[in-house]
């Protein structure tokens, strides 16, 4: 689930090891909106450990020359690239098991008994896939492929498992942090692509 489309899958394996030279993971890509599209890039640094404004940065200096050279987006877009922040999407195998204990909520691509949608309590991550009680006690398994969406719903106890963690990662929506944005225009006078960043 860290890329849904081809487009995002090949975006992925360029700037994945760039991410990794820097100590980074890439938690999310995805490609969004229409005539200027949103690339939005979450990663955080290896392990889950607090990753800051400055990562940030670094990462996304680092795979804009990548993402120049090799123009997997041809129209004009912006790179956003932030942290996953606390109700984060959970898209690789071993998220689930970082996070046992609290409530999630996941999609399936294929329902089960015409239901897609479910919430509930991770139980645990093994083998055989994700374990998660619902709200009528019933336990749901499924693994990380067979989900098409999932994330960690917002509660007290994720917020204290956060601070717990080594405080509140930067979030997208924080008013303290919109991520760093890259602008990729064209002018049309000269064609000539110009790049500002804003934070």
């Amino acid at each position: 689930m860290i890329a849904l489309t081809q487009q995002e899958k090949t975006i992925l394996s360029l700037i994945e090891p760039v991410a990794d030279g820097l100590g980074m993971e890439i938690v999310r890509v995805r490609l969004m909106g229409g005539r200027r599209p949103t690339l939005q890039v979450m990663a955080e640094k290896a392990g889950g450990a607090p990753t800051d404004v400055e990562d940030c940065a670094d990462l996304s200096k680092a795979i804009s020359p990548v993402l120049e050279a090799a123009d997997p987006i041809s129209d004009p877009y912006r790179l956003e690239v932030s942290t996953p922040g606390i109700d984060r999407p959970l898209t690789r195998e071993g998220d689930f098991g970082r996070w046992a204990g609290h409530l999630a909520k996941i999609e399936l691509a294929m329902p089960i008994e015409g239901r897609r949608r479910f919430q509930g309590v991770i139980q645990r991550e093994d083998e055989n896939g994700v374990a998660i009680e619902l709200d009528d006690e019933s336990e749901l398994v499924a693994r990380v492929d067979e989900m098409s969406k999932a994330s960690l719903v917002l509660t007290d106890a994720l917020i204290d498992a956060a601070k717990a963690s080594g405080g509140l990662p930067p979030q997208p929506d924080d008013e303290n942090f919109s991520g760093l944005e890259i602008d990729e225009t064209e002018d049309d006078d000269n064609n000539e692509e110009e790049s500002g960043a804003t934070r």
